[in-house]
């Protein structure tokens, strides 16, 4: 074989080779720029129309009220909380007047004297101390179903922690929850999240109601 026909081969292959390189840069190019993260968009995030409050009807009968972390520091150290402290107040009297199931919870290493005065706890009013799911490693579980609990009122601070942990755990064990957005607290970003992540997480939201304490009706 001639040398000129080793020469034009060699120059077939190189100008095949350029064209495939140049036609992978060029679908490369063609691609859609990563998407950023949510962080990298934070500032521009707009938050979604507000969740609509329901008017709502309560049996106290079947019906618990959940109070948590109103307790020092917890609460006293939130100006949120403590604004929302005689709110809280006037609904225990109603729920106490009913003769509804009212549990009281605190922090792990929390006694029934760290609740805030105002919102004390009667002597046979249960208290169980715990992380922020409140049915954790206590018996919650066991004092609403003894009381033939299936629906909980429930409030108390951190909005993030622990009425959205023990509302979505009431919410996955099938029980109704009812939550009235002036009885959770912490900062306004913390109470926004918890509102909507309860209005909107799968499962959870389903058996979740949100309210405020004027819609309550016994």
């Amino acid at each position: 074989m001639s040398t000129e026909r080793w020469s034009n081969r060699g120059s077939t292959r190189i100008i095949h080779a350029l064209s495939k390189a140049l036609w992978i840069a060029l679908a490369l190019a063609t691609l859609p720029v990563s998407a950023q993260t949510i962080v990298d968009e934070w500032a521009t995030v707009k938050a979604p129309p507000a969740p609509e409050l329901k008017l709502v009807q309560i049996d106290p009968s079947s019906a618990a009220l959940l109070v948590l972390d109103f307790v020092s520091p917890n609460c006293t150290t939130r100006p949120r909380c403590m604004a929302s402290v005689p709110a809280v107040k006037h609904l225990l009297g109603e729920a106490r007047a009913k003769g509804m199931l009212i549990v009281f919870a605190t922090g792990p290493t929390g006694k029934r004297a760290d609740i805030v005065p105002e919102l004390s706890p009667n002597d046979n009013e249960p208290v169980v101390s715990t992380g922020v799911d409140k049915y954790a490693n206590t018996e919650l579980e066991k004092i609403l179903k003894g009381g033939g609990t299936q629906t909980v009122i429930t409030i108390g601070t951190a909005a993030q922690g622990a009425v959205l942990y023990t509302a979505s755990a009431a919410s996955l064990r099938g029980m109704k929850v009812i939550v009235p957005v002036d009885g959770l607290s912490d900062t306004p970003y913390s109470e926004q999240y918890t509102v909507w992540h309860l209005a909107n997480a799968p499962l959870v939201s389903r058996n979740v109601t949100l309210t405020k304490f004027s819609l309550i009706r016994f």
